[in-house]
């Protein structure tokens, strides 16, 4: 028995050991933790049970067979964070450069599906070279494996993929498919064709980080959510995500514990300027209506004119889209539309409540969003708030025109409750554009156009610019003071939390791609 046990001893030992001492060297001479290593720091202290740890490929070919390495470059298996089960698989670059087998892909399906069996999240730690070319299909086989997955959990368990070294061609569409994508900076890239082939094909000169690097993805393409300056921080911002959402699309955001007290916020009465064309900073609306400190924000460089993250509310964990004032005056374009609409999408996947802060003077106009399609891309957004099941509620603090004001999550659209501050401007246009509309005539024959422009602007602000027409039709359930605003969101959760939609039967909406 002492032979045979010491023969199991060796065969994990030789796992645990991944490609070497000399490439475990290398790896961290790179700041980058090993594959063991991120896992044992994400997870709950001795909670981690690997799966597959003596799984070695199955390939003979160009010598292939003298080079077998337990585990096969990737760790897999299931622990817990903060007491919450969920499902880990970490590639491993010291073994071939964490490049993907038949068998690494089948450890990682395996996790997934047991996964989706039981309703726990998994998190993937990306850190491959791609596909292993010595197996050929086998290993584009291994992918396609994975990515079905992605599609069939998609929904049912988050996802969320955290892209800590290279992750290049196909390898690129499984972190894609998934709810979040986190990256670590200056050593994590995305691309499907590396700098090499873009040289041979277009010639432009680039390197791996202008092509695909956290920055170029975090503020151009918008492909990652969250970037991270090191291993260590990426892990915790997947923790820290982690907490906002459920296990699974059958339960709810753990809440937790909060007494409530005075809920009162004196200073959003102070945020809205005198002069409605003056930008404020959105964030301070959000800090003064969620609990202390509770805001995560997701794609914080990438389409700054609209802000979307997690919140809590009296404990409980809401998803929060805003209009930014600050920037572009809070219109909605093509990326913050797709933006904003991916967010919510999630959020109606897993029951999490959404609160949408509307200042949104329309659409941006110009033939660059004309030209990249800002008619389907704005309705990417409208269709995902209208389908949306979870509680809905809209606050207005100030600019809500045209197209935008109904897309923002209006009452036409199902919001549950709709609130407006005083400050509230409900109108088709703003009024020096209605009034140049309405009184074209009038202004041209005046004695003075500019001054009876300025005349019929005011006129035109005074019965439209405000929140009451709005209100008297019910298309606003109240004009609340800024100071109440945490107060009312918290009594009109509460009320919402029994909701329930029942939709006609169908395979699935045709959203505007």
């Amino acid at each position: 028995m002492d032979s045979k046990i010491e023969k199991l001893n060796k065969r994990v030992a030789l796992a645990h050991l991944g490609g070497g001492k000399e490439r475990i060297k290398k790896q961290h001479a790179k700041k980058k933790l090993t594959a063991r290593e991120r896992v044992d720091y994400l997870l709950d202290e001795g909670s981690f049970e690997e799966m597959g740890v003596l799984v070695t490929h199955r390939t003979t070919d160009f010598g292939m067979e003298k080079e077998i390495y337990f585990g096969d470059g990737v760790v897999t298996g299931y622990g817990t964070i903060n007491e919450r089960l969920v499902y880990v698989f970490a590639q491993d670059f010291t073994v071939f450069g964490g490049a993907l087998s038949e068998t690494h892909a089948e450890k990682i399906c395996k996790i997934m599906d047991q996964a989706l069996k039981v309703g726990a999240p998994v998190i993937g730690l990306n850190d491959s070279g791609g596909a292993r070319i010595q197996e050929g299909v086998k290993s584009l086989g291994g992918y396609a494996d994975i990515f079905y997955r992605n599609v069939q959990a998609s929904g049912v368990i988050p996802q969320l993929s955290a892209i800590m070294g290279p992750c290049a061609g196909g390898a690129v569409y499984s972190p894609a498919m998934t709810d979040f994508t986190l990256m670590v900076e200056d050593t994590s890239y995305m691309f499907v064709t590396g700098p090499n082939v873009v040289k041979t094909v277009t010639n432009e000169e680039v390197t791996a980080e202008e092509l695909g690097g956290a920055s170029t993805h975090s503020t151009k393409s918008g492909v990652t959510h969250i970037t991270s300056s090191n291993d260590i921080e990426c892990l915790e911002d997947v923790k820290a995500l982690l907490s906002y959402i459920p296990q699974n699309n059958r339960e709810t955001t753990k809440k937790l514990p909060y007494k409530l007290d005075n809920e009162i916020r004196e200073e959003l009465e102070k945020i809205i300027p005198e002069n409605p064309n003056k930008p404020y900073n959105m964030h301070q609306v959000i800090k003064g209506i969620i609990d202390k400190n509770s805001f995560f924000e997701i794609h914080k460089n990438f389409a700054e004119n609209i802000i979307v993250g997690f919140g809590r509310l009296a404990g409980r964990s809401i998803g929060i889209i805003a209009n930014q004032p600050m920037n572009l005056a809070g219109c909605l374009d093509v990326n913050s539309s797709v933006k904003a609409a991916r967010f919510t999408r999630f959020c109606d996947c897993f029951n999490i409540p959404l609160l949408v802060l509307v200042d949104v003077p329309g659409f941006l106009p110009g033939t660059d969003q004309e030209w990249n399609a800002i008619i389907t891309n704005g309705a990417k957004l409208l269709y995902a708030l209208s389908e949306a099941t979870v509680p809905r509620i809209t606050v207005i603090t100030r600019k809500a025109y045209g197209g935008a004001y109904d897309v923002m999550n209006s009452k036409h659209i199902g919001a549950d409750m709709n609130f407006a501050w005083p400050t509230a401007e409900i109108a088709v246009m703003g009024a020096k554009g209605a009034a140049e509309i309405i009184f074209k005539n009038e202004i041209k024959n005046a004695d003075n156009p500019k001054a009876k422009w300025k005349e019929k602007e005011i006129e035109y602000a005074e019965k439209f610019a405000d929140p009451y027409r709005a209100a008297r039709r019910g298309f606003i359930d109240e004009v609340i003071y800024p100071k109440n605003t945490r107060r009312k969101l918290i009594k009109a959760y509460q009320m919402l939390e029994g909701k329930e939609v029942v939709r006609p039967k169908r395979k699935h909406g045709n959203i505007p791609l």
